[in-house]
């Protein structure tokens, strides 16, 4: 039996993808069968505008700002997701990176 399984979403300024990979990979995401390090990378422009109290490691508080990001899927063991999460946000570059998880149905199941 397949144990439940969490897709992770996240993303990343293109120069700390492969650091924020390398630090979700050890905690153990991205394990399919006899696979490791298995992800789907996709390029695009991500935006946000610090307000407040932001302390923002690209931009200005208050200024728009638009940055080439990667959009990175991945698997991991659901048993795995707070160790997967912890790893993420102490590589992750950003004050609050941008990231969801999605509970993946049985694929055993009836």
């Amino acid at each position: 039996m397949t144990p439940p399984l969490d897709v992770l979403v996240f993303y990343s300024p293109v120069e700390s993808t492969e650091d924020v990979l390398a630090a979700v990979f050890a905690a153990g995401a991205g394990a399919i069968g006899d696979y490791r390090e298995c992800a789907f990378v996709t390029r695009g422009t991500g935006r946000f505008r610090p307000v407040g109290d932001a302390n923002p490691t690209i931009g200005v508080v208050g200024d728009l700002e638009k940055v080439a990001e990667d959009r990175v899927e991945l698997v991991l063991d659901r048993a795995r997701r707070t160790d997967v999460v912890a790893a993420l946000r102490a590589a992750h570059p950003y004050e609050e990176p941008a990231f969801h998880i999605l509970e993946s149905a049985d694929p055993d199941a009836g």
